[in-house]
């Protein structure tokens, strides 16, 4: 009988053990949720887009949606050294929001009604247009040149299919991973032009290598309204980051970031948009 007692005790001090260790496990290991603490947050970004989401040489992160992202992130408690940047390219955002494998991507996502069933969005925190991209040469000066020309966008853009639906349905659309291989084809002669958002385009133009090289049409095709999307359900990480967002606003931070990454192109920025409103 005090056999029997002893090992109960001994089976009820190792459950202990075991509850601890396991409490112990989940606290050191490497989060997304929005407490801070030891724990590292993932975010998506783009890693080919100068002034917006690009990965240098050295391995760093620079534009204005990794800065906007670390502003947020900063809001939700997490140090820059807990950002662990994760490539989310244009076709894969709302699977990666559904798998979990970032808590929040923000990579030049523009908020659309066919987007918003599959997730979340704060924002808007900037607001962009649709233009193009093409030789410093070249006669396209309206959408509609596009007819019979070819053009380059990326897949799962908006851009792509908005040319497709309404702007120049008889262009012979080519659609890339990434706006690297379009530049490339663009540079080449392999296509007559690149489309996607004004800011996009911008940073490319911007860029050394390819100074002198293209310029914008400077048409405005569409309204491109860049949120910061959330997994669907998720209300409590939007409204902090609408609250982060307000903020980045408010204490001038938006103006001097926006200014930073854009002001080499000679890009002419909206206003910053205010949290929910939606311009079509």
């Amino acid at each position: 009988m005090k056999l029997r007692k002893v090992t109960a005790a001994s089976a009820a001090v190792l459950a202990l053990a075991v509850a601890a260790t396991a409490c112990g496990s989940s606290d050191n290991k490497d989060s997304g949720s929005s407490s801070g603490g030891g724990k590292k947050i993932k975010i998506g970004i783009k890693y080919d887009q100068p002034g917006l989401g690009l990965k240098e040489p050295d391995g760093t992160f620079s534009g204005f949606d990794v800065d906007v992202a670390t502003y947020v992130a900063g809001k939700l408690g997490y140090k820059p050294s807990q950002i662990e940047w994760v490539e989310t390219k244009s076709a894969d955002r709302e699977n990666a929001l559904a798998r979990g494998d970032v808590k929040f991507i923000a990579a030049t996502y523009s908020i659309t009604d066919e987007r918003k069933q599959k997730v979340d969005f704060a924002g808007p925190y900037l607001l962009a247009h649709q233009d193009l991209l093409v030789k410093k040469d070249s006669d396209i000066t309206k959408g509609t040149d596009l007819n019979g020309k070819n053009l380059c966008s990326v897949t799962g853009s908006t851009s792509a299919q908005n040319v497709q639906k309404s702007i120049a349905p008889k262009a012979n659309l080519k659609e890339n991973s990434g706006y690297s291989e379009c530049i490339a084809s663009l540079q080449s002669g392999a296509v007559d032009a690149l489309t996607t958002d004004d800011s996009i385009l911008a940073g490319y133009a911007a860029q050394d290598k390819y100074k002198g090289q293209f310029k914008l049409a400077g048409l405005k095709l569409s309204n491109e309204n860049y949120g910061i999307g959330v997994k669907k359900g998720d209300t409590a990480t939007l409204n902090k980051i609408n609250d982060a967002l307000t903020s980045m606003v408010q204490d001038g931070t938006w103006k001097k970031d926006v200014e930073k990454n854009f002001a080499p192109a000679n890009y002419k920025y909206e206003p910053a948009p205010k949290i929910g409103q939606i311009v079509k």
